[in-house]
């Protein structure tokens, strides 16, 4: 009964639009309050502690990275260079929409990141040369999930704190799933323009191309010292976020993309960002102390058993839940929510934690573009000005390629575990 009351409760907290954080924290202090057995101290103790770790000061300083990356122009030169590169191809605007997004996609760490910045450059130059708003909405929403995928992936920080996993494994197992999306995205986006030659611009020339490219090569250098740094062992995933924060600004200096505003507007967001965030995972230590305590992991645990044997049918069940809880929380706060009850009874079933992770992530992710809450939805009509039922139905198509990339990720473990193994993580 308690676990019922407890979930109601944070249920109806969250239809009222009580922030996630405070929608936890409610209902655990009145739970510690009167339980006899609990006491204040203890709720102090639990919410500092979870986030008194090592690895979340990560999360903070990646904020800080996606915000340089974007204020700096460097959204703008990763932009240029692909399309110098690709513009003559049939609907070179939405594969350059896709190869942008993946090229972003290793300094932002978040999918409205990413989707703010997209949104801001590629939807009204793809509308200005003819493309379909709905499609041009639509790639640029699917294709900003790269980003909770691949380093710096702040779910993949969060989800790792959470379960108890490596923040490198945990890096890595996301790259192979992630390159699949790209595919998957890529293929839809030939699919809608293969019969429309007018989509194409002319040939860059070489010289255009090598100057793009050189433009764009120091926005590169953040993504190799932070992968590079974690996989060569010479750097936590911690110090990579930090040095790549120094990289990247040293670079946003030298090159006088940054002024004294622009600075304080990135400190500002980032701390704002990162606020949040931090709230939000003291509040669900608490309430994870709450479920432990009254035993929700082997409740679930007994109630999947009863239903299935199968390890794959429980993650399609798995799916199906996240499905609905992504699409009215944010993935970090279900990551915080549900992880603590489900992974050990994934674990029970013999999955992979790492196999699993990737599995809950890319689901949760997905519910970004999910009504009713679909936070992307609504970034993206604000950053372009265009009805939210606009970009719903531009949307739509691509769950098509998305729920593939799920279900190859759900029934091929290897395609979150073969890279971790040969880089030694398991």
């Amino acid at each position: 009964m308690t676990l019922l009351w407890m979930t109601l409760a944070l249920l109806l907290l969250l239809a009222l639009r009580v922030p996630v954080g405070f929608a936890l924290l409610v209902p655990s202090l009145v739970y510690v309050t009167l339980d006899p057995s609990a006491s204040l101290s203890i709720a102090v103790q639990q919410t500092i502690s979870g986030v008194n770790t090592f690895p979340l000061l990560a999360v903070p300083m990646f904020i800080l990275l996606g915000n340089l990356a974007n204020t700096s122009g460097m959204t703008d030169r990763v932009y240029a260079a692909a399309l110098a590169f690709l513009a003559h191809i049939r609907g070179s605007l939405g594969y350059v929409n896709v190869v942008t997004s993946f090229g972003f996609s290793w300094m932002s760490g978040t999918a409205m990141a990413d989707a703010a910045a997209m949104g801001r450059v590629q939807v009204p130059a793809m509308i200005k040369r003819g493309y379909p708003e709905p499609f041009t909405i639509g790639v640029t929403a699917a294709s900003s999930l790269i980003s909770p995928l691949i380093p710096p992936s702040i779910p993949a920080i969060i989800y790792a704190t959470t379960a108890g996993v490596s923040v490198g494994a945990m890096f890595v197992a996301g790259i192979a799933p992630a390159i699949l999306l790209v595919t998957a995205l890529c293929l839809m986006v030939w699919w809608h323009t293969r019969k429309k030659d007018h989509l194409r611009e002319p040939r860059a020339g070489w010289g255009v191309r090598l100057r793009a490219l050189l433009t764009a090569l120091p926005a590169a250098g953040a993504a190799v010292i932070i992968l590079g740094g974690i996989l060569g062992g010479v750097t936590t995933p911690t110090e990579a976020s930090a040095a790549g924060v120094l990289y990247l600004f040293t670079v946003a200096l030298i090159s006088r993309e940054l002024t004294r505003r622009k600075i304080r507007d990135v400190l500002l967001r980032t701390v704002e960002t990162s606020g949040s965030v931090l709230i939000i995972i003291a509040s669900a230590a608490l309430f994870g102390w709450v479920l432990a305590r009254e035993q929700a992991p082997q409740a679930a645990a007994d109630l999947m058993l009863e239903l299935t044997e199968s390890p794959i049918l429980f993650l399609v069940l798995v799916c199906l839940l996240l499905f609905v809880v992504g699409a009215v929380l944010e993935p970090s706060a279900a990551i915080l929510i549900v992880v603590p009850v489900l992974a050990p009874v994934a674990d029970s079933y013999g999955i992979d934690p790492l196999h699993f992770a990737v599995v809950v992530i890319l689901n949760l992710i997905i519910g970004l573009l999910t009504p009713p809450v679909g936070l992307i939805l609504f970034i993206l009509s604000g950053v372009t000005g265009s009805p939210v039922s606009t970009v719903i139905r531009g949307v739509l198509p691509f769950f098509v390629p998305m729920a593939s990339v799920l279900l190859l990720v759900v029934l091929v473990p290897a395609l979150s575990t073969w890279l971790p193994q040969a880089l030694g993580f398991l």
